[in-house]
């Protein structure tokens, strides 16, 4: 690594570092719908087990330092043991280092390859909490900055934003968003029933690196501060026994509704 004149144990170990996204492709083609599926059931359980427990408006000290590392265990929970990746809080991206005494990049959150081990390839997510849906600046920035000048993510070309909505609509945060970054904004195919996007980039990739040059970012909106169902929206879908059986629950409640009224 003449780059940087010397290398870390690490870089010793995996001189090199392939893509995540295509290594997880090659574990099940919808590896990623499957890690953002994660992600999103970490949340749920997260929002049922803490969020709708406490007083939100009397808690609002170390919102994001606090938020992401309670959100990480729940995500670890929905785990089922099998994924060839793990998540660890406050990873060090060495790729990019300046020499010491310096301090190297981290990451909020990140998704470390581990079957077989290689520690350098990450999967990572940034989060930013929003206090109003105009806040998006320090958001934005992070893209810009970050991950499309290849300062994080360097060996993934898909990678993730969180950002933690105190106030204002999602819909609003996504086009301030798409107009600060700027970017095209799309709906995920997987997600639809959730506060998730994605954007496509082309990457400015250093001179003799070969890290991926096309980037995709998933953003992800967690409402924080306003009240919210509890109900677990994931990309399985109901069965056909169950749509019957809820059907039938409503039709039976309306029924006794309209009873009701003509008494």
């Amino acid at each position: 690594m003449t780059r940087r004149g010397r290398r870390t144990i690490s870089e010793a170990r995996w001189p090199d570092a392939p893509d995540f996204v295509e290594l997880a492709q090659k574990w099940r083609s919808d590896a990623i719908t499957v890690l953002l599926n994660l992600i999103w059931q970490g949340y749920d359980l997260y929002q049922e087990g803490v969020l709708s427990k406490v007083d939100l408006s009397q808690a609002d000290d170390q919102l994001e330092r606090d938020i992401t590392q309670s959100l990480s265990i729940y995500i670890d929970t929905a785990r089922s043991g099998f994924e060839p990746f793990i998540l660890r809080t406050e990873w060090f991206e060495n790729e990019q280092r300046k020499p010491s005494p310096a301090r190297q990049k981290q990451y909020d959150l990140a998704f470390i390859w581990s079957s077989p081990p290689n520690i350098r390839i990450v999967w990572p997510l940034e989060a930013k909490v929003l206090h109003s849906d105009g806040s998006v600046s320090e958001y934005a920035k992070e893209i810009t900055d970050n991950y499309l000048t290849c300062r994080y993510a360097p060996f993934s070309s898909e990678a993730g934003m969180l950002a933690y909505l105190l106030k204002g609509s999602s819909k609003r945060a996504f086009d301030n968003i798409a107009k600060s970054v700027p970017c095209l904004l799309t709906d995920h195919i997987d997600f639809q029933n959730r506060d998730h996007k994605t954007s496509d980039h082309q990457r400015i990739v250093p001179a003799g690196e070969s890290y991926p040059r096309n980037f995709r970012c998933h953003h992800l909106i967690f409402k924080i501060l306003e009240k919210q169902s509890t109900e677990k929206v994931t990309t399985r879908r109901l069965s056909t026994k169950q749509i019957a059986k809820k059907t039938t629950k409503e039709k039976a409640s309306t029924e006794k509704s309209v009873e009701h009224n003509l008494d």
